[in-house]
């Protein structure tokens, strides 16, 4: 079962404020994210799941992707526990990912 998620509803999940310029932002993530309905749904979960590693997901001011950020240097550990909690994420739902090179930030492209 796939459950559709509105751009205002994705909006409202990661703490972004519903106003036109965002709602456009979101719808043209969604978009261009390949096959974004087919995994929406699991990205609350995986928001979620990152939240006690200072992990959230954002939308990109420099790609037209929803990205995968850490907010602040942690130890090797709970870093460890973040990239292992985003690969496994990926791996399950078959999701491609991109690192940005140099950070702990990943792109979300889309089902694979």
């Amino acid at each position: 079962m796939n459950l559709e998620l509105k751009p205002e509803a994705l909006l409202s999940q990661f703490g972004y404020p519903k106003s036109e310029q965002t709602i456009k932002q979101m719808e043209s993530i969604i978009n261009n994210t390949n096959k974004f309905n087919s995994f929406s749904q699991h990205l609350l979960s995986l928001n979620d799941s990152l939240a006690h590693v200072k992990g959230y997901i954002a939308m990109s001011n420099s790609e037209n992707y929803l990205k995968i950020k850490r907010g602040e240097e942690l130890s090797k550990e709970i870093a460890d526990e973040y990239n292992h909690t985003i690969i496994s994420w990926a791996d399950k739902y078959k999701i491609e990912l991109q690192n940005v090179k140099n950070t702990s930030t990943y792109y979300i492209l889309g089902h694979k």
